[in-house]
């Protein structure tokens, strides 16, 4: 009857306030430790902050920010499969959340999960003004992933708006490299040499392009730049070095000597240089039988 019925609406509506009540209490709690993980965390206490952020998603689970600052947490802590959790359920709560995606593809990259990181960037990307840095490292993922196509593409946009590092120009060098635009790549690696002087990779790249142009002097300029430019990969840079100077003038036997001499002073405790130093013992020799018999005439 209507007196049931009214007893019936008066019931589900005050159902309906306090389970608002509730919600909006549920919220404030969530709140109140949300803001005591911000206070945590500026004082250095990231424990602290990890357990205030996790109950403010207990009190409750749709509080996305909670999910990417608890998220960056565990990323600091190296701590990524927790993290890949968390960035994963702000995406989910929040599609269109750049700094989400963009934490989730960070996570997914040390992870060498590529295909991924690439998707997730490109989200970020698509919601966000701020798109050249996020490109720069999309671009990176590209590099790891060997795609070098897409990293001249990704790179490019990134350089075009005097973005670029030495580390970007260096990474573009190498997509021309491997796709067979020299010029580019030579380009390139210069723009990073003139961005930061000691800088191995795009020295020894730069000396690999010009000694396969039969560009001998040019080479052994790259190599000495490459060997002043590292210590663990010395030895890499006087092994190029030597041949290098050996190709440009190969009966100029005291600097060939003086060349491959120091090549092997570099390399002989190098487990990974044992059979070229063997080899370039054997070299000296004949290179010293030569001098000798020129010195002879």
């Amino acid at each position: 009857d209507r007196i049931s019925v009214i007893k019936i609406f008066i019931v589900l509506s005050l159902l309906a306030l306090f389970s608002a009540a509730s919600l909006l209490a549920d919220e404030n709690k969530a709140k109140e430790h949300f803001n005591a993980a911000l206070k945590a965390n500026q004082e250095g206490d990231t424990d602290g902050a990890e357990i205030a952020y996790n109950a403010a998603i207990g009190e409750d689970p749709k509080f996305t920010d909670a999910y990417i600052n608890v998220g960056a947490i565990y990323f600091g802590k190296k701590d990524y499969d927790k993290a890949l959790v968390m960035f994963k359920k702000a995406t989910e709560l929040e599609k269109t959340n750049s700094d989400a995606f963009a934490n989730l593809a960070r996570v997914e990259t040390i992870l060498k999960r590529y295909a991924e990181a690439e998707a997730s960037y490109s989200t970020a990307i698509a919601n966000t003004t701020d798109k050249v840095e996020l490109t720069k490292e999309l671009g990176k993922v590209y590099y790891r992933g060997k795609k070098y196509a897409k990293v001249i593409e990704s790179l490019t946009t990134v350089h075009t708006n005097k973005a670029g590092t030495y580390l970007t120009y260096s990474m573009i060098g190498k997509a021309f490299q491997k796709t067979g635009k020299k010029a580019d790549a030579v380009k390139a690696y210069k723009k990073s040499v003139s961005l930061k002087k000691k800088n191995f990779a795009a020295h020894f790249a730069l000396g690999q392009i010009y000694l396969g142009n039969g560009k001998y002097k040019s080479a052994a300029s790259s190599f000495k730049s490459a060997q002043n430019s590292t210590k663990n990969k010395k030895y890499k840079a006087a092994y190029n070095y030597a041949i290098a100077v050996e190709s440009q003038n190969p009966e100029d036997y005291a600097t060939n000597i003086a060349a491959w001499e120091k090549y092997v002073r570099v390399a002989k405790n190098n487990a990974k240089a044992k059979a070229n130093v063997a080899e370039a013992k054997e070299h000296l020799k004949a290179l010293r039988e030569a001098k000798e018999q020129a010195d002879l005439q």
